[in-house]
């Protein structure tokens, strides 16, 4: 019987999800980097890790590590050289929300998020967040300098709060709002990728929503919101599918703890 695979912890998802030879006159098959495996090129080649400060920060064996790179770089390569188009999806992996101690080693910025809304939120308390700026919705999930985020108990709002994202781009702003904790995302556009991270960090999407913050809400909460829920982003879309991911069901049949 086969060893369970173990889902490897990703910082964030990626902010490009697809690379297309500059010479398109002959398709040829995209070649699939799992975001595992663009993890691990991220952290080696761009961060400088090793191979064990990377494996702690996955939260794999380092052999697991060395195995994942050397595939990585093996379709790297093939893209490079025979000219296919590189496209970033699936997987089995979970996306940080800080809450390891020996996350990125100090420098992540999640884990004080992470820390001061775990201790707020308490139990029975769901909490929505809302793309904003200046009183209404952002239309841009990736561009978004500031949710304003929503506790609710009972069907009521107990406490409202703007937060900053610390200049996060869109690859990061799911694990930013699962550091949050947050349970709905209240938006307007939103690419394919930012919808498969929120996925996969168990974060309810309800998007293509326009107009007042607080009146979104209050709708979400009388049950009348207008949304979209094929809503594309009109800024790109980079979208292939879901792929496999670990979200709040767990990956595929593996579990993620």
């Amino acid at each position: 019987m086969p060893r369970p695979v173990k889902c490897r912890k990703v910082c964030h998802f990626p902010n490009v999800l697809e690379f297309l030879p500059a010479d398109d006159t002959e398709k040829k098959i995209p070649i699939v980097l799992t975001v595992d495996e663009y993890e691990t090129i991220r952290l080696l080649d761009k961060k400088g890790y090793s191979q064990e400060q990377c494996a702690v920060s996955m939260q794999i064996a380092r052999t697991t590590v060395q195995r994942i790179y050397e595939i990585a770089r093996k379709k790297i390569a093939d893209a490079l050289i025979d000219g296919h188009p590189l496209r970033i999806e699936g997987g089995d992996f979970r996306i940080c929300d800080g809450q390891s101690n020996n996350c990125s080693f100090g420098e992540c910025y999640k884990q004080e998020i992470y820390q001061k809304y775990a201790v707020e939120k308490g139990e029975g308390i769901m909490r929505i967040a809302v793309t904003y700026e200046n009183g209404q919705i952002f239309q841009h999930f990736g561009h978004t300098e500031t949710f304003k985020i929503y506790d609710v108990e009972e069907g009521k709002v107990v406490h409202s709060e703007v937060v900053d994202t610390n200049g996060s781009g869109h690859g990061a702003l799911a694990g930013f709002l699962n550091a949050l904790h947050a349970d709905v995302l209240i938006c307007g556009g939103i690419g394919g990728g930012a919808q498969t991270a929120l996925a996969a960090a168990g974060i309810k999407l309800f998007g293509g929503v326009s107009g007042d913050a607080d009146k979104a809400v209050e709708a979400f909460l009388n049950e009348t919101l207008e949304y979209n829920p094929d809503v594309k982003c009109s800024h790109h879309e980079h979208s292939h599918g879901e792929g496999h991911t670990c979200g709040e069901h767990g990956c595929g049949s593996h579990s993620c703890h």
